[in-house]
């Protein structure tokens, strides 16, 4: 996974009662992002906020303007059930 500007310390400053919602995972690209990085990335902002008001999510839409990301259908696919067993895994550890 490529390494990312910035820190999480941002989501100090979130307010209590709002859920967080991580986009970790690129919708430009085929590569897959690796599960126990995700997991570690969320554990990391899970010490800025707490962990059962973060959620994970795809970077945005796989959809965009213009010629379009270099994104197969199937990678797609796979990069949403990426998100859910990560999300999966991480609940169920605890973060």
């Amino acid at each position: 996974m490529p390494e990312r500007s910035g820190s999480f310390g941002a989501l100090s400053d979130v307010p209590d009662d709002k859920v967080v919602v991580l986009g970790l995972v690129s919708t430009k690209f085929d590569r897959m992002e690796h599960a126990d990085q995700l997991a570690d990335r969320i554990r990391e902002a899970s010490r800025f906020f707490p962990a059962e008001q973060l959620a994970l999510s795809t970077q945005c839409g796989f959809a965009s303007a213009g010629p379009g990301n270099a994104i197969s259908e199937g990678a797609q696919e796979n990069k949403l059930r990426l998100v859910g067993e990560v999300a999966n895994r991480v609940c169920r550890d605890g973060g």
